[in-house]
């Protein structure tokens, strides 16, 4: 079995405690000593079945021994104590290991066991451990609870007096659920300190206006903080009407929360002093710390167990009654509402809650998280699923420390509450084409995209229309489809109205015969009422007000969009066509926005008699595109999340050992022979092409006959070192019929390529099909992404791919086929004959799994892969390696 490494981690208990998880050294012995001598004589005795210093002692020599196969122990420590451990001895003749856990008596309940067993799970299956066996007397429940608890699959056997356990190591959705519940209850708890402290002190408010700590020291006091106000400066007795002390020693009381706004180089000093002193989290505004002082404000963080916004951010507030703390430096404090922001930048932070103040949405707690060391979306997310308060996410992320670990937990909270982002970072600078079809496909857009599609995220492009979309989902239903009826005082502005929908993705259906009369009793006459309805300039507001609400309960409508010009026709009479749409007696089952290119703001929502509110827009183009959001949204929630498909008949055991063997070969990784990448498609199931491999002319001319069609002919591919684009490079020889043909194209690709030329790949003449592609490639920080799109020579040059991220559940399979613009050849087009779309799923599936198993798959290129009415067939593969260990994303662990 292969052991690994494993660097220290930190980790959050269910109390929010902050542990460190690292594995056992020669230099434990007195740690695991006095963890074990620390117990009582009933705690011993369920450990090691009898009272016995002595199983102590050669316990605390096992676990400091030198490092050996199939043994792993790991450790858990606070503030330099060893509090628990984990240990496991795997059976060199199988693939399971025996487990023992150790706890210090006074940390029990705090889920230090449990997280050590995550910890040496992930550990196991790496090295290829697939369960855990334990022994346990029938009275320690406690142990026997903690087995039962992770989430994944246990046997037990009684024995008289003892347990025989049996833990299955696979994750499943059971598993990641479990480990997903502890780690939001312990992330919100260590949260409190940071978002619902009882006591604050600033540290770094100068005595003179202007600085960056007392324009937060002001906001915080101006701001009617519910709890205790300190400040820290080493001469001034009184800064902005607040109790300075010398230090953070000298407080009256340990406080959460401490801000720290001093200069760079003097962070670290600052937080190591909170650290000592009890401070349970820092939230630090200053900027431009170097190398070393970030590092050492991490690594005081870590181990004095403190939470971390920032550095250089715009602060955080908390708006809710029991709190109400504005740590920011914004020039207004956020009134109290549903919205929880969280920005990168301060900036961008201050036009958000600058957005909402005008729109009247409320602030129910804002983080600015600014070069997020610690602290982020995932947090907050989690923060605010728990808060009781929010009701509308909104995030501005430019960079993902564990897109995948968000991802999860965005597609979980996003069925509770709309999450909004700003999809910044989208252009292809910093990132250099890669040689291949499938990395050159797998734009950063892409895969940002995929993230947010999967996980029920609504990516905005910018500041303003993220506004527009939270000011329609704040005050709207959502609509149930697509299909918008546009109603208009002005025909020119229904016809631009029509114009921005479609752009946006909606459709402007013709309205039903029944429906159009209906609309002609209630409008003026000369009105027209296709769709878009125009009302005339004549309109009246009951007039206009029966319309809308006739659109708005029309099964045959999802969202009515009303554009009003002013027009001296109703100035004249009086008549106020924009009360028309407010003055509604009761809330309308459909949304209804408003466009108002008379407007002087972008968005306003305006208060409606039902008490609710109106969206209304400057443009038709803001209106469209929040609409189509808001579809987008509706058809996500309403589609189920999809299942992972069972592969039973994939082998991955074998897989992994053709990678470790190539690797070994290979160390800094390279491109596959065609021989071992036919091999590893075969351990997932992938239906490539029948081939064989010839080293020499007079192979090539065996295989050929063997190979041959019905018509006789075959196929052969030179391959070389570094080759990618074999049409390119005139390494691709089609049509070959009979042994002189096939020698004669052997001896061109000798002449072309000469020494480099390490063998040619004889397969059969295909019948014709639609061209496809598919493949994976790695993407550091998001993981493996999935592409699918149109194969064969012009798949660059076409760019008709998307992507989603592995592992694709059958939600994931069905819209990645729909969403390329060939997706259409798929289901028969022009007369073609539809091709066998479960065999396109199931490929995708495989490529899939094979990804999740395989970190160290950097790119599989298929392409072309052939698809008919009667299978589907891969024509070519490419495949690259390169060494990467196994990394869990959903691993508990801090950043």
């Amino acid at each position: 079995m292969a052991d690994t490494e494993q660097a220290p981690v930190h980790a959050l208990l269910t109390d929010g405690t902050t542990i460190r998880i690292r594995r056992s050294h020669p230099g434990d012995h007195a740690g695991v000593l006095h963890l074990y001598e620390g117990m009582s004589d009933a705690n011993l005795r369920l450990r090691f079945f009898a009272v016995s210093r002595a199983s102590a002692r050669q316990a605390a020599e096992r676990v400091a021994a030198a490092p050996r196969p199939g043994y792993r122990a790991l450790v858990a420590e606070h503030a330099g104590r060893l509090v628990g451990l984990a240990e496991y001895e795997a059976d060199p003749h199988g693939s399971t290991a025996d487990v023992a856990l150790a706890v210090a008596d006074d940390w029990h309940h705090r889920g230090v066991a449990t997280l050590l067993l995550e910890h040496l799970a992930d550990a196991a299956r790496t090295a290829g451990v697939t369960a855990f066996t334990a022994d346990a007397l029938a009275e320690n429940l406690d142990v026997l609870r903690v087995f039962h608890d992770l989430g994944l699959r246990v046997t037990r056997r009684y024995d008289g007096p003892e347990v025989h356990c049996v833990v299955r190591l696979a994750e499943d959705e059971t598993y990641l659920s479990a480990v997903d519940t502890r780690g939001r209850l312990a992330d919100v708890v260590s949260l409190r300190p940071l978002l619902r402290p009882a006591s604050v002190v600033v540290i770094g408010a100068g005595r003179r206006p202007g600085s960056v700590g007392r324009a937060v020291l002001r906001n915080i006091v101006t701001g009617s903080f519910t709890g205790r106000v300190f400040a820290v400066h080493p001469v001034a007795s009184t800064i902005a009407g607040v109790h300075a002390y010398r230090s953070v020693t000298a407080l009256p009381r340990v406080p959460d929360l401490a801000v720290i706004a001093v200069p760079a180089p003097a962070v670290a000093r600052v937080a190591e002093e909170c650290g000592r002193t009890g401070v349970r989290a820092l939230l630090v505004v200053t900027a431009g710390l170097d190398t070393a002082g970030a590092a050492a404000l991490m690594e005081t963080c870590r181990r004095q167990g403190m939470r971390l916004a920032g550095p250089d951010c715009l602060g955080l507030a908390n708006t809710e009654d029991g709190v109400r703390l504005d740590a920011t430096f914004a020039a207004r404090h956020p009134g109290p509402g549903t919205a929880g922001v969280a920005v990168q930048s301060g900036g961008i932070g201050i036009a958000v809650l600058d957005g909402l103040a005008r729109l009247g949405i409320g602030v129910s707690s804002f983080v600015s998280h600014g070069d997020k060391y610690d602290v982020s979306g995932n947090d907050l997310l989690q923060w605010w699923e728990a808060d009781g308060r929010t009701g509308l996410a909104l995030l501005h992320l430019e960079s993902f420390g564990n897109p995948r670990a968000f991802s999860r937990t965005a597609r979980r909270v996003a069925r509770r509450m709309p999450v909004l982002t700003v999809d910044a970072g989208r252009s292809e600078a910093g990132r250099r084409a890669a040689a291949s079809h499938t990395a050159a496909a797998a734009t950063p857009t892409m895969t940002r995209q995929a993230l947010f599609t999967q996980a029920g995220v609504t990516a905005t492009r910018t500041i303003g229309e993220l506004l527009d979309t939270a000011a329609l989902l704040h005050s709207q239903p959502l609509p149930a489809g697509t299909r918008a009826a546009v109603v208009t005082n002005a025909g020119g502005a229904g016809v631009l109205a029509a114009d921005a929908c479609a752009e946006a993705g909606l459709t402007v259906p013709a309205l039903p015969a029944g429906s159009v009369n209906a609309l002609l009793a209630l409008l003026p006459p000369g009105a027209a009422a296709t769709n878009p309805v125009d009302a005339t300039a004549t309109v009246g507001e009951d007039q206009l007000r029966a319309c809308v609400e006739h659109l708005a309960r029309d099964a045959e409508v999802d969202a009515v969009l009303v554009a009003l010009v002013p027009t001296a026709v109703a100035a004249a009479t009086g008549e106020d066509l924009v009360r028309a749409l407010t003055d509604v007696p009761e809330p309308l089952p459909r949304p209804v926005v408003a466009v108002l290119p008379a407007q002087a703001a972008r968005v306003e929502l305006l208060d409606t008699c039902a008490e609710g509110m109106l969206p209304a827009y400057g443009d038709a183009q803001d209106a469209a595109r929040a609409l189509a959001h808001a579809a987008t949204r509706a058809r996500w929630l309403a589609t189920p999340a999809g299942d992972v498909a069972e592969l039973p008949d994939v082998d991955s055991r074998r897989a992994r050992q053709i990678v470790a063997g190539f690797l070994s070969d290979a160390p800094e990784g390279a491109w596959l022979d065609p021989p071992t990448a036919a091999g590893l498609l075969g351990c997932y199931g992938l239906p490539l092409l029948p081939w064989a491999w010839a080293r020499d002319e007079d192979e090539a001319v065996a295989a050929a006959r063997r190979l041959a069609g019905p018509d006789g002919r075959v196929v052969m591919k030179g391959c070389r070192p570094g080759l990618l684009h074999k049409s390119e490079e005139h390494a691709l020889q089609l049509g070959l019929r009979g042994a002189d043909r096939v020698r004669a194209a052997h001896r061109e690709l000798v002449n072309r390529f000469g020494d480099r030329l390490t063998g040619v790949v004889i397969q059969p003449m295909t019948e014709r099909g639609t061209e496809l592609f598919a493949g994976v490639v790695q993407d550091e920080v998001f993981g493996p992404l999935v592409v699918f799109g149109l194969g064969g020579t012009a798949t660059e040059l076409l760019a008709d791919h998307a992507g989603r991220l592995a592992p694709l559940t059958d939600r994931d399979v069905r819209d990645l086929l729909a969403s390329p613009r060939c997706s259409a050849l798929l289901h028969g087009w022009a007369g073609a004959p539809a091709v066998d779309v479960e065999g396109l799923q199931q490929l995708l599936h495989r490529l899939s799994r094979m990804a999740c198993d395989l970190p160290q798959l950097a790119e599989a290129d298929l392409n072309p892969v052939l698809a008919g009415p009667h299978g589907i067939t891969v024509l070519d593969v490419r495949v690259r390696l390169l060494p990467r260990r196994p990394h869990d994303p959903y691993l508990r662990r801090l950043r």
